[in-house]
């Protein structure tokens, strides 16, 4: 392609020029900057993104080449909740339940929740440190009880109402909160969902648990409160009288949140993030990445299971009203979200790539029928955009808009390759690396490369990685997950290009890449082309051990009344040797009713590689359809 799909206006006033300019830089020059002197560059952010807290004095840096052991900012303080409701604006949040439900809190509003809950769980009993989980949707009340827990000190972890009770008590068993949030119920697809037993069975099954809170979503919170140790409803604890807000300002590398990892094959890993780290890395990516401004209007799809509602609250902190969404993204209609963005005036829309490839196939054009005038960006993450999905962007959706393509993590609660304002965006690629990473493309032998396809790394400390693991006292765990495959470097576990421009296309996660006599391909290629036939709502490809070699097996989702037939089989090999190569032609190809999937809608390759090598998945809690694996046991074509 000779031509990007979108270039920045040159009199677009971004904050990003705005920073270079603070630094004394050309734009293209902040990179080099930033992974050449990083003290210089972190302390720049904390800076211009106006941390609120005491930066302490130099170094900003100890240990700074060590990887895992360096310190950021190792004199400072500061509290994560005073940040965000320090630059929240008047309108601090709108929450949309579907049909259901529509709600709105200003700052005041929302301090008031925040001051509430405080007090309610000092009384419990919560101190610096000790954990607050929440089995909640995505509405304002889940916001107000995260920045509660964070302004005392307390460590925040969330999951979906969706789970099941096992795949809750895996991740917050491990934990041992002393404090439980919980909904009474959830939307789902214009379904009311009560979550009343689920919620009992946990807080019982939690010996730790001082008090528990429920939000009145269903109109089920008094009835259920009354079962749950330590009840009581959202309004009375958020009610609990207080002499006002106050924040305990802490160490910048005090924890602040727990995500956890998908869990498919295994207990999921309590991954701790810092409050520091995760306030800086977000300030710069929304501020510098995204151009958040004051007075913009934020939005990302997500469940409180996925680390990108951490990352969307983080909004208020750069001065921009948060548009929360909870339920399904085409209840009532597959327009429901674009309805959203004009009747809110959206300036940042974000999503998914299956999200963007379900309005394709469904051949949707909301630039017809919605004006998203106020519309600047839109961001994609959870899965590689293909090219055709840029394409449909600029097509179908809107024609002047920022699309960024990111990619990072729940292991890092934030991005490694992200969105730039000021370059162009070019078909099928992610603009770059995110200031202040040392991103790198690797060979087997850990060896820089600068064309075709190896391992992403980071070869630098930076502020968003872990603290460490929970119960991992030596380190070792978190050792084993990012830095045992090569030495001081990051090894995050996706396979990725380096692009002509700049930029990088990922190609799926590095566990799951295909070896078909000896060359590794990276599932994203194949998934590209499949997923532009009519016929396939969706697929899955995996590597099969046969004949001592590997051979690619891909499992297909058809439309409604399809069924695969031998002409349908040569066509998807035909797109599929034309559009990538013979070596990604898959040896075997089998209709299935259905796909596994992890709570936050990833695809689960390496569990349907387990199931049809006779290896029993060992968390089937953390898939959010587990009897879609039922498809893939013992099928003839896969014996034959």
């Amino acid at each position: 392609m000779t031509q990007p799909l979108w270039r920045p206006s040159p009199s677009r006033d971004a904050a990003l020029s705005r920073f270079a300019d603070r630094v004394g830089l050309a734009h293209d020059a902040l990179h080099g900057f930033s992974i050449e002197q990083p003290e210089a560059f972190w302390s720049a952010v904390w800076d211009f993104c106006g941390v609120v807290g005491d930066k302490g004095g130099p170094p900003h840096i100890e240990n700074g080449d060590k990887m895992p052991g360096a310190a950021f900012f190792p004199r400072a303080s500061l509290n994560f909740a005073e940040n965000l409701l320090a630059r929240a604006p008047d309108e601090a949040l709108v929450f949309w339940g579907e049909d259901k439900a529509r709600m709105r809190w200003s700052r005041a509003e929302l301090t008031d929740h925040v001051a509430g809950l405080r007090q309610r769980l000092i009384n419990a009993g919560v101190g610096p440190g000790d954990r607050v989980a929440g089995m909640v949707p995505n509405m304002p009340q889940t916001l107000a009880a995260m920045l509660a827990a964070a302004s005392i000190g307390a460590v925040w972890s969330s999951c979906s109402p969706d789970f099941g009770v096992q795949g809750v008590l895996d991740r917050f068993g491990q934990i041992e909160p002393k404090a439980f949030i919980v909904c009474d119920g959830y939307y789902y697809g214009g379904k009311t969902i009560d979550v009343g037993d689920k919620a009992e069975a946990i807080a019982r099954a939690l010996p730790t648990l001082n008090a528990c809170a429920v939000i009145n979503y269903i109109g089920a919170a008094e009835a259920l409160a009354a079962r749950l140790p330590g009840g009581a409803t959202w309004d009375a604890a958020a009610a609990t009288p207080n002499g006002g807000l106050e924040f305990t300002r802490l160490p910048f590398s005090h924890p602040l949140y727990i995500l956890y990892s998908s869990g498919t094959t295994g207990a999921p890993k309590c991954i701790v993030h810092s409050a520091g780290g995760v306030l800086l890395q977000h300030l710069k990516e929304h501020q510098l990445h995204c151009d958040v401004r004051p007075g913009d209007r934020m939005f990302y799809f997500s469940t409180c299971g996925w680390m990108m509602w951490n990352w969307l609250v983080s909004g208020l902190a750069s001065g921009a009203t948060l548009l929360l969404f909870d339920g399904s993204p085409t209840h009532p209609t597959a327009n429901v979200l674009f309805d959203y963005a004009d009747a809110e005036g959206m300036t940042h829309f974000g999503t998914s790539a299956k999200y963007i490839d379900a309005l394709k196939k469904q051949g949707l054009r909301p630039r017809d029928t919605h004006s998203l005038a106020t519309v600047r960006m839109i961001a994609s993450t959870g899965s590689p955009l293909v090219p055709e999905s840029f394409d449909y962007v600029y097509e179908n959706i809107k024609s002047d808009v920022h699309l960024a393509s990111v990619s990072g993590g729940t292991d890092i609660c934030s991005c490694f390759v992200i969105g730039n304002p000021l370059l162009p965006v070019w078909r099928g690629e992610i603009q770059g690396p995110g200031l202040g990473l040392a991103v790198d493309v690797v060979n087997e032998a850990g060896e820089p490369i600068r064309s075709g396809k190896g391992e992403l790394v980071c070869r630098q400390p930076f502020p968003a990685m872990p603290i460490g693991f929970w119960n991992d006292p030596d380190g070792l765990k978190y050792r084993g997950a990012y830095f045992e495959r090569f030495d001081n470097i990051w090894h995050h576990g996706d396979f990725a290009e380096w692009t002509e421009h700049g930029g990088i296309i990922i190609h799926g996660r590095s566990d799951a890449t295909l070896n078909p006599g000896g060359v590794r391909i990276g599932t994203a290629e194949i998934y590209r082309q499949v997923e532009q036939l009519p016929e396939v709502k969706e697929s899955i490809v995996i590597g099969q051990d046969w004949d001592n070699d590997v051979r690619v097996v891909l499992f297909v989702v058809l439309r409604d009344g399809l069924t695969l037939d031998e002409t349908l089989r040569a066509s998807i090999k035909r797109r599929i040797r034309e559009g990538a190569s013979p070596r990604h032609v898959p040896a075997v190809i089998v209709q299935v009713p259905d796909i596994p999937r992890t709570k936050s809608g990833k695809i689960t390759e390496i569990a349907v590689r387990d199931i049809i090598s006779g290896r029993e998945v060992k968390n089937k809690e953390a898939l959010a359809n587990p009897e879609a694996l039922d498809h893939f046991r013992a099928l003839p074509e896969l014996t034959a």
